[in-house]
């Protein structure tokens, strides 16, 4: 970093670097396992929910909900099927 040459330059520098360091520290102080867990599971909840259909389409919106809720089910039972086929 170049030193600057007065001393408006240099309280200016100062103080984006002070901004810089302070976005920072709260950036990484946030509780990253809660945060990431919550984001998860709220995104998780509009996935099977259909909340990314049109508004006003209620035939896509519960398509939606029925074809993710299917494929749930489908995963689930394939999942238990390899793990006492393969595994047990």
């Amino acid at each position: 970093m170049a030193k600057p040459k007065n001393r408006d330059d240099q309280d200016r520098a100062r103080a984006e670097e002070s901004k810089r360091i302070l976005e920072s520290v709260h950036r990484d102080s946030e509780t990253v396992g809660a945060s990431s867990m919550r984001r998860t599971a709220e995104r998780t909840r509009d996935h099977f929910m259909g909340r990314d259909a049109p508004e006003g389409d209620n035939v896509e919106l519960w398509g939606k909900r029925i074809g993710r809720t299917l494929s749930l089910i489908v995963f689930i039972a394939l999942a238990y099927y390899l793990v006492i086929t393969y595994i047990l």
